[in-house]
């Protein structure tokens, strides 16, 4: 019998999670508590009641793949796929393996979106089944990790050593906060970690937004980054320009 894993929500037809036209499939619970978190309903492991509503739903892996080979056509057309996303779906290793295995199975490309916070022992079971990796890196300086995701990034830069020794195809995500991680010396500092490995990542910076401000109202949850305003076209110019200006290539967004 297949395990079970808490789902919050399927989102089809995503083109900024991966290569292509994918389904997005979103997991419940989250180690890090980053202020500004896009989604706050993720970070508990539990399904949550709110309104009479539910947040997260238990899938079995047959059910999960159900959905996904939905949209299979597309995947096809675009050379698009599934991505897993949270969340952090490590959070959730035994069955993020099972059903990233029966879709390598039936060939649906597979994306795994995490913030790199997942014992090394687990993360090895993944590279042969994944075709890639979004990391997430948000801070270099490790107390300014900690005071604004709640962990240390030591075994998340750890893990990216890994990845990038065992040549995994990996996409480096940076979320751009103001005043916290777009800064310049942030992004210097990532760039400069960066550059040891022998081959470039591609960059994407995520520009914030207050989307999800709306979010952390409905659920009654304080949203710590309420003052903080949306980056400028040259705020966000400046940490394209220090990546690029090393070599690398940049995407805005995903």
């Amino acid at each position: 019998m297949s395990s079970t894993g808490i789902i919050f929500n399927i989102q089809r037809f995503s083109v900024h999670d991966g290569p292509g036209i994918r389904t997005t499939v979103f997991f419940k619970g989250c180690y890090l508590g980053c202020r500004w978190c896009h989604n706050p309903e993720s970070r508990s492991f539990e399904i949550e009641e709110f309104n009479g509503k539910s947040l997260g739903e238990k899938y079995t892996i047959d059910e999960l793949f159900a959905e996904i080979e939905k949209d299979r056509v597309f995947y096809d057309e675009s050379k698009g796929g599934v991505t897993f996303s949270g969340g952090e779906p490590f959070a959730q290793s035994d069955f993020l393996q099972e059903i990233i295995t029966k879709c390598k199975a039936n060939e649906i490309r597979t994306v795994i979106d995490t913030s790199g916070y997942v014992d090394k022992n687990i993360l090895k079971e993944f590279i042969e089944i994944t075709d890639l990796f979004l990391y997430d890196i948000k801070l270099i300086d490790p107390v300014l990790h900690l005071k604004y995701t709640d962990i240390s990034n030591a075994e998340i830069l750890s893990n990216l050593d890994y990845l990038m020794s065992q040549n995994a195809n990996v996409i480096i995500r940076i979320p751009l906060i103001p005043g916290i991680t777009a800064t310049a010396e942030n992004m210097k500092q990532i760039r400069d970690y960066l550059l040891k490995y022998e081959n470039k990542t591609e960059i994407n910076l995520l520009p914030f937004h207050k989307i999800a401000e709306s979010k952390y109202k409905k659920y009654g949850i304080k949203y710590q980054l309420d003052k903080t305003t949306e980056l400028k076209n040259d705020q966000i110019n400046k940490p394209q320009d220090i990546f690029k200006d090393s070599g690398f290539v940049v995407k805005l967004g995903g």
